[in-house]
């Protein structure tokens, strides 16, 4: 199936039930993919707007906001999808990102933290926080952060460890 073929396909799945909030959701992860951001930002709003606790398009929709540089946004939609799913550490972790796009280091380090603290082995949860620590010139914390992702399989850390740790 082609990406036009899916779209077709939910298109006619809303007309179909107009308040088929998946197939929005679905078709927004579609119009993502090409690229149509603010298409897709439109169908997560519409699938929220149909059931508010839906936490995967606030998610999407976080991500959406991401690639349109809204990261103020995108920090205010990972809120409600980690209000919804509190042990979902990908909401913690792509808000730490934006917390990050906007110099805010400690609250991206919290973020990171609440990911890690979820799933102990996301490698780039401690790249992230790594990344953040070392913004805010905490050295020897971000060298540990790089050093457990590589023990996690990252290979990038090692890199990381020999330009910024030695």
């Amino acid at each position: 199936m082609t990406w036009a073929g899916a779209i077709t396909d939910f298109n006619k799945a809303i007309e179909l039930n107009p308040n088929y909030f998946d197939a929005y959701n679905n078709r927004g992860v579609v119009k993502k993919d090409l690229k149509d951001y603010r298409g897709a930002i439109s169908d997560y709003s519409k699938s929220i707007e149909l059931n508010a606790n839906n936490a995967e398009a606030y998610f999407n929709r976080g991500i959406g906001k991401v690639n349109l540089k809204d990261y103020r946004g995108a920090i205010v939609d990972f809120s409600k999808a980690i209000a919804i799913e509190p042990l979902n550490n990908e909401n913690y972790f792509h808000r730490a990102n934006a917390k990050s796009s906007l110099n805010d280091f400690d609250g991206a380090i919290l973020d990171y933290t609440n990911a890690i603290e979820i799933d102990p082995k996301d490698s780039d949860a401690y790249i992230g926080r790594g990344f953040a620590k070392n913004q805010l010139l905490q050295k020897d914390s971000a060298c540990l952060d790089w050093s457990k992702a590589g023990e996690l399989g990252d290979a990038n850390a090692y890199e990381l460890i020999k330009n910024n740790c030695n």
